[in-house]
Order: structure tokens, then C-alpha cells, then sequence
């Protein structure tokens, strides 16, 4: 940096202001999108279920699971090995993967996903160790990306601990850079946890994706208790608003990793959690053992309705268009001119929502199709308004498309 500002000085002295200016300017200039992560990735991590307690073997068996679940039939690409499958460096500096963990090394694992139709993802942090205190890629990032290109890595998820007297986008810059020169395609997760708010800089160092917020606990909503600095679902729901502008096509707010089918939600949270997942144009990444998951949670991550939602060509996250006491109405606009709308209640008491045109921009005189996303149905056309009855802790996800040549 002191070199940098040198330049800037010189350029002052030489050339004045205006110089020194379009110099800084071309300092900071925007990486070109990689052409990656058009639509949310999608995909299964091994963290919210496993953490460190993560192998060679459970990552192959999660792999088999996903193609023979109907996951990946579904649009479900990455399988993605996070903290914990790291050895030490060797002498040149190389990083290894844990010789006991994993006997028959990243590539070997990289090759078996990838056969079966997959790609491959890894985690490191940008600090010198991970979360869990194996050697990160601080000092390394070069030598770390030019190691995942030849494993035949396709996604990097770069965590932020141990990342003191760093600067944040200079260090995801860095590291953006560094899988650039490989000149593999790699999807590049910026997992800062909202911190230095990476909404702002996340495309502009060449992040397809960026967590908003800390990490994801696998229930509802926190205790009331000041002590209680877990999130859980409507805790990151509420941090998420706002945030719409900044996602799109190529990089998209990440909320964190699907709870769905870890055991801390009911069936209806579940569903819930997965439909405002989709609202938001988030990451779709399963975090359950795919092995041993219910036909029930099953039914929920291949709901090929919602899934088209999140992945719907426009990009566009849905904002909160309507709050009361303790229902809310999300809308996001989609392809072709229809409007996936969420109602959600978070009380632990059944509600009725009315949703009312005005709320979707539209005139009351208009007919709409209504399709329940959820009940796989088509609802009676309707105009104006409709009001439906939402169960506790739960979605009713509707499209809501134009009707076309009705008239009253």
C-alpha cells in the first residue's frame, strides 16, 4: 500500500489532481463477471450436519445420495467439503488434504463427484488458519488456487476467521485474483458473514456470492434472551431487507445454508425456511444428510415449483412488501410477468393474510391465476384481493400470474 500511495503522490506532483484521480480510479476497477452462478447455486455442504466429523467416505456417500435422492435430477450441481479436510503443508507449501480423513486425496474425491455428473467444491479462509484452526490461505492464495484448479475444483467457499489486521476486500480481491490466473472456472463464495458489508464490493472483487450474515442455527427463531446471539430463521429473514439490490445474475446475497431436514425445525418451518430461501434468490445448499433424509424432507429440497422460483432468469430477490404485528408478504417479480408472493406468519397462532393488489403494484381490476406452489394447485382466479389462512410458523407460496383475454 505504501507503494501505491507513493504513485499516487508522484502522480500529484507530475501530473496534478485530475492525474492522481483517474489513477485511483483504475486502482480499484471492477473485476469482469466470471460468467458463473447465472442463477443461485445450488448444491449440498457438508457443515450444518457433520462440521469436523467429515471423510473421504461420508463425502462419497453424500455424493451417491445426492444423484440417487432425485437432488441433482432437481438442479442440485455442487457437493462441497467444508472445514476439517485439511492436512498439513509440505515442504514446498503445497496444502494436503488430512491423510486419515481423506486416504485417497482431494483429487481422487474431485474425480469420483465429477463422474457422477457433479462438480466439486472446497473451503479455506482468508485468514492464516480456518475456523476450526487448519492451516488457511493467508500468504498462500496463489499456491492454494493454483492447487484446487489441478484437484479439479469448481467452487471456493473462503471463510473470514483469524482474519485480524486484514482489510476485507482486499483480501477476497486477492484471493478472486488468484483463482482467476488458473484459468479454471471456479465459483467464488465470499463467506465474510456480513461484517464489512460485502453487498457493496462482493461483484466488485469478483465474488459470484457473499453471506450477509453470521452463521445459520438450526431453529425458528432465537430466544428472547440478550445472551441468546444465535440466528435462526426469521432472525436472518429480518437482516436480509434491503439487501434485494445488490443481487443479481453472477453474484446474489447469501443468507447461509439450508437447515432443512437437520431435526431443529417442524415440517412446516421446514417448508417455510426453504420457500423464503427461494424468495430471496439465495444459494440453495443443502446442509442434512442426504443419505438418511426423509421422503418428507425429501419432497421439500425437490419441489420443482420452488425451485423455479429461486432460479427464475430475472435474478430478482424479493423485498418485503407488506408487515403487520406478525404476517409479512414478500414479493419478487419473475419471467414472463407473473410474481412468486410468500405470506408468512411467524406467530405460533393460525392467521389469515389478505393480500391486496396494491401490494403488487398491480390494479384491483385486474384477474389473476393463483397457483399454490406448496399444494402443487391451481387456486380460483381472483381480482383485487385475495385472503388465505396460513397455518403457525409457516409459508403459503403463491404465482400470481396476469390472466390472459378474461374478462369480469
Amino acid at each position: 500500500m505504501k507503494l501505491r500511495f507513493g504513485g499516487v503522490w508522484v502522480l500529484l506532483a507530475l501530473l496534478g489532481g485530475a492525474g492522481a484521480a483517474a489513477g485511483a480510479e483504475q486502482q480499484f476497477k471492477p473485476h469482469e463477471p466470471n460468467g458463473l452462478a447465472l442463477t443461485p447455486p445450488m448444491g449440498w455442504n457438508s457443515w450444518n450436519k457433520f462440521a469436523c466429523n467429515i471423510d473421504e467416505a461420508t463425502m462419497r456417500k453424500e455424493a451417491d445420495a445426492m444423484v440417487a435422492s432425485g437432488m441433482k435430477a432437481a438442479g442440485y450441481l455442487y457437493i462441497v467439503v467444508d472445514d476439517c479436510w485439511h492436512g498439513e503443508r509440505d515442504e514446498a507449501g503445497n496444502i494436503q488434504s488430512d491423510p486419515a480423513r481423506f486416504p485417497s486425496g482431494i483429487k481422487a474425491l474431485a474425480d469420483y463427484v465429477h463422474t457422477l455428473g457433479l462438480k466439486f467444491g472446497i473451503y479455506s479462509d482468508a485468514g492464516a488458519q480456518t475456523c476450526q484452526n487448519r492451516p488457511a490461505s493467508r500468504g498462500h492464495e496463489y499456491q492454494d488456487a493454483r492447487q484446487y484448479a489441478a484437484w479439479g475444483v469448481d467452487y471456493l467457499k473462503y471463510d473470514w476467521c483469524h482474519s485480524e489486521s486484514l482489510e476485507a476486500r482486499a483480501a477476497y480481491e486477492t484471493m478472486s485474483d488468484a483463482l482467476r490466473a488458473t484459468a479454471r472456472p471456479m465459483v467464488f463464495s465470499i463467506c465474510e458473514w456480513g461484517t464489512h458489508q460485502p453487498w457493496l464490493w462482493g461483484a466488485t472483487v469478483g465474488g459470484n456470492l457473499w453471506r450477509t450474515t453470521g452463521d445459520i442455527h438450526d431453529l425458528w427463531q432465537r430466544s428472547a434472551s440478550a445472551s441468546d446471539r444465535r440466528l435462526g430463521v426469521l432472525d436472518i429473514l429480518d437482516l436480509q431487507v434491503g439487501l434485494g439490490a445488490f443481487a443479481g445474475p453472477g453474484h446474489w446475497n447469501d443468507p447461509d445454508m439450508l437447515e432443512v431436514g437437520n431435526g431443529g425445525l417442524t415440517e412446516d418451518e421446514n417448508r417455510a425456511h426453504f420457500a423464503l430461501w427461494a424468495m430471496l434468490a439465495a444459494p440453495l445448499m443443502a446442509g442434512n444428510d442426504l443419505s438418511t433424509m426423509s421422503p418428507q424432507t425429501a419432497a421439500i429440497l425437490t419441489n420443482r415449483e420452488i425451485i423455479a422460483v429461486d432460479q427464475d432468469e430475472l435474478g430478482i430477490e424479493a423485498h418485503r412488501a407488506a408487515k403487520s404485528e406478525d404476517t409479512e408478504i414478500w414479493v419478487r417479480p419473475l419471467a414472463g410477468g407473473s410474481h412468486a408472493v410468500a405470506l408468512l406468519n411467524r406467530s405460533a397462532e393460525p392467521r389469515s393474510v389478505r393480500l391486496d393488489w396494491s401490494v403488487l403494484n398491480l390494479p384491483s381490476y385486474l384477474i389473476m391465476d393463483v397457483r399454490d406452489l406448496w399444494a402443487a394447485k391451481d387456486l380460483p382466479p381472483a381480482s383485487a384481493s385475495l385472503t388465505i389462512d396460513v397455518k403457525p410458523h409457516a409459508v403459503v407460496m403463491l404465482k400470481m400470474t396476469p390472466a390472459r383475454n378474461r374478462k369480469h
